[in-house]
This record gives C-alpha cells, structure tokens and sequence, in this order.
C-alpha cells in the first residue's frame, strides 16, 4: 500500500481569538524532490518544491507525518517566489493531536507561490558493492561499482534526485529517535497550540545546515547515459546520481557507479600455515591512482565479487570475493579473494638431529643445536602463470637456515620469519629444501657473540 505524506492546505480568516472560517484546500503533489543520504549515520536531507495555493491574508498549511520515521523538529519552509510578500511562522503542535503540525503563512498575493519544504528523516541507507572481471591473463580488470539504495522510512519517494554522501558526522542525536516521539518536545501543554522552541535543534540545524553545505560545493551536469557524479567535499565525497529515480518505502534500488576498464591487477598466492592452515591463499592487489584507472575519489567501503573470463563467448567463473574499507585516492589495496585449488604448497619435514653439544663443568649438556629438515613443493595446475609467497615461522630468534634446490627468492621478513617467493610456469612445480639450526641454551650466547 503505497504510503505518502499527508498534507493540505487550511486557509482561515482570524476574527478575535476563534476561527471564523476555514476551508480546506488539497496540496498539490511534489513538483521535484531531492535526497541526500548519509553513509554513515541514519539520516537523510530531504528537500522538496511544491506550489501552494494561498489566500492575500493569513493562511494555515497543515504537515503530518504518521507512518513515516520524519524528524518533525527539523522541519523548514521557504519561499521560492515573492518571499519579501511571504512570510512564513514556526511549526506549532496542536495539544493532544500526534504526528501533526500547523504552518502559519501570511501573504500578501494570492495565487499559486512554489515553496521548498525540508526535513530529515531516517529510514533511508545505501551500501556500495563491486564487480571484478579478469582478463584472460589476469593482468588486469575491468571494474564496475554499484550503489544499493534501500528506503524504509515509510515514505514513497517518487522521481527523486538522489545524491549519497560518504563521510563522518558530527551529529549527536539519532533522528530515528526524535521522530518517533509521540510529541515533538514532550506532552503539550492543556488548551494551548505549543510552537517548537528555539532549541528546534541546534544539532538538527547544524546537520542541516551541514549538508546544505555539502550539496551546495557539488556540481550538476548533464551526461547521455544515467551515471553517478562524484565530487570531493573536503573530508566527504558527494555522489550524484544523475536523473530521478523512484524509491518506494520497503524497496531497494541497484544503481550503477562506475565502470573502469583495464585496471592493472597483481595476483599473488600465500602460503602460511600458521595463519591460513594448510591452504593457499589468493590475493588481488591495485591502486586508486590514475595509473590504474581510477583516482578520481575515494572507493566506499564494499564487497568486490571477483570473475574470471573463461571464454570467447563472455562466460564467467568465480573467484572469490573480499570486502574492504574505505580506499583513499593513491591508496593500494590487497584484497584476500579466498582458499583456491589450483595452486598447492606441502612443505613436510623429513629428518631431525642435534649436534654440538656444550657441556658444564659437571658433564650437563648446556647447549646444543637442532637441526631440521624440510621439503617444500609448490605445483601450479592453472593454464597460466603465478607468483607464490611461501611463508615460514621459526619460533626463535636464533637461527640459521641452509636452501637447496629450486627456492626462488628468499628474505628474512622479521627475527623469526622467513619467506620464499617462486615464479611457475603453467601446469608445473617446483621443489626446494632448507636445513633450519636453531641455536638452545648456551649455543645462543654463542651466537650472539
């Protein structure tokens, strides 16, 4: 059931303290509207044109929100033509009457005056999600973001221009509370009209006024095919979805961002046991940087889903997906796409001895040395080339380590931890072996000498 906000227009002519008359007038449905919607707070900057019909005289334009999640506090009214013959008062709250407010509008002209009517209202969310597709070497990707809008504020929004903003707050009230007050500051008091106090917010007007802000510094601008602008906003970043699109309360919306071609991607396979266990690990690594064909704004944080071309004919395979947080613009990212198959690492031990025994002055072994022995196979059954990182934890500061075979680069990351780096061609392997001494008790002192 389609829900929508209630509103009319009550003209009335004052005579001493009571109503001599009052007539109702229906309010004309939104000419435009536009949402700004926050990313990370539950608010949202509503924005509206509609052209009322009023009397030379003193008019009453009646605002109820049942139903919806509108913050009623944060209420505004403007004129858009002849403000300097339009004036228009505070939002009062009939005593006893929930959901439900009264503008009063003095004119001096009658006819039809176009007014923008503002609030913020919570219920609204988006999320950004993405697309990787591989080529065929895997060398690079073409990247496309999209934006979910999501709308359960209980209102329809029908032809809005919708604008999704990334970027902190600083508001401290939740609007989902305020606009759920059964009155908007409290019980009213007995046989008064109670008009909002000055305090109708600082914050609210400062969030306002904040997001006035915001929208004000971003460009509009035309484009052939519907697209999100993206405009830098100091420490926020104000994307534009160009045209108008219905967002029905309880529906959500995919809209796409952007779409990048050709981004250079690095893939790299980790082996760790330690931290992954047994599997091998992949990772998809590029830059937000123009050489890589983005670096225009930051990328919201989000879930890339990645592909793989498996054919002339445009299929696709999975192959994996990460999410990540916010990228700043010259920022790289590595994205952990998950445990694959194809690429396999089986380092076994295959001997242990001591030797280089150290004695105290009564016969006691103070120190000695272990020696252990490992072998390492790293196979590839992929079409293509990889780059495999074979990470090895020692467990003690004090080593030293002896390679054979075919162990490709090596480099002692930290006190305790080497790494392997090896090239594979399509379908091979490679095996290499390292002898790990590790130094006990005296034979430490030894080596630290």
């Amino acid at each position: 059931m389609k829900r929508s906000i209630l509103m009319g227009m009550v003209i009335a002519v004052f005579g001493g303290t009571g109503w001599a008359k009052v007539d109702l007038v229906t309010l004309p449905t939104r000419d435009t509207v536009q949402l700004t919607i926050y990313n990370s707070a539950d608010l949202t900057l509503v924005r509206e044109s509609r052209a009322l019909t009023v009397k030379n005289g003193q008019n009453k334009l009646q605002f109820a929100w049942s139903g919806t999640l509108i913050d009623p506090t944060s209420l505004e009214m403007k004129p858009l033509a002849s403000a300097d013959k339009i004036d228009i008062f505070d939002l009062a709250y009939p005593p006893r009457v929930r959901e439900l407010g009264l503008w009063t509008i003095r004119s001096g002209v009658s006819g039809k005056v176009p007014v923008e009517i503002s609030y913020l209202t919570s219920g609204l969310s988006w999320r950004a999600f993405y697309m990787g597709t591989l080529a065929a070497d895997e060398k690079t990707m073409k990247l496309e973001g999209y934006v979910r809008v999501t709308n359960n504020s209980g209102e329809d929004y029908e032809n809005a221009q919708t604008r999704l903003i990334v970027g902190k707050i600083h508001l401290l009230d939740q609007i989902a509370e305020l606009a759920r007050r059964q009155y908007p500051h409290g019980r009213p008091g007995e046989g008064v009209v109670e008009a909002v106090p000055v305090i109708a917010g600082s914050r609210i007007r400062e969030a306002k006024d904040e997001l006035g802000r915001i929208e004000g510094s971003a460009l509009d601008y035309a484009r052939k095919v519907k697209t999100i602008t993206r405009e830098g906003l100091s420490e926020y970043f104000l994307y534009t979805i160009e045209g108008t699109e219905t967002i029905p309360t309880g529906w959500s919306k995919r809209l796409l961002s952007f779409t990048a071609d050709d981004v250079p991607v690095v893939n790299l396979y980790k082996y760790e046991e330690e931290t992954y266990g047994p599997a091998v690990m992949r990772f998809l690594s590029f830059k937000n940087d123009q050489e890589h064909h983005l670096g225009q704004t930051p990328i919201p944080d989000g879930t890339l889903k990645v592909y793989r071309a498996a054919d002339n004919q445009n299929h696709l395979s999975y192959a994996g997906q990460s999410s990540f947080k916010y990228i700043p613009v010259n920022e790289k990212v590595e994205l952990n796409i998950g445990a694959v198959s194809n690429v396999t690492v089986n380092a076994v031990p295959i001997d242990y001895r001591t030797a280089n025994y150290r004695l105290d002055d009564k016969g006691n072994i103070v120190g000695w040395d272990e020696i252990r022995s490992f072998k390492v196979t790293v196979k590839n059954t992929r079409d293509i080339p990889v780059k495999v990182e074979v990470t090895r934890n020692l467990g003690t500061a004090y080593w030293d380590l002896a390679k054979s075979g075919d162990f490709g680069d090596y480099e002692k990351v930290d006190m305790d931890t080497v790494k392997f780096t090896l090239t594979l061609g399509p379908r091979s392997e490679k095996t290499f072996g390292y002898d790990l001494t590790i130094y006990q008790g005296t034979r430490q002192e030894e080596m630290r000498r």
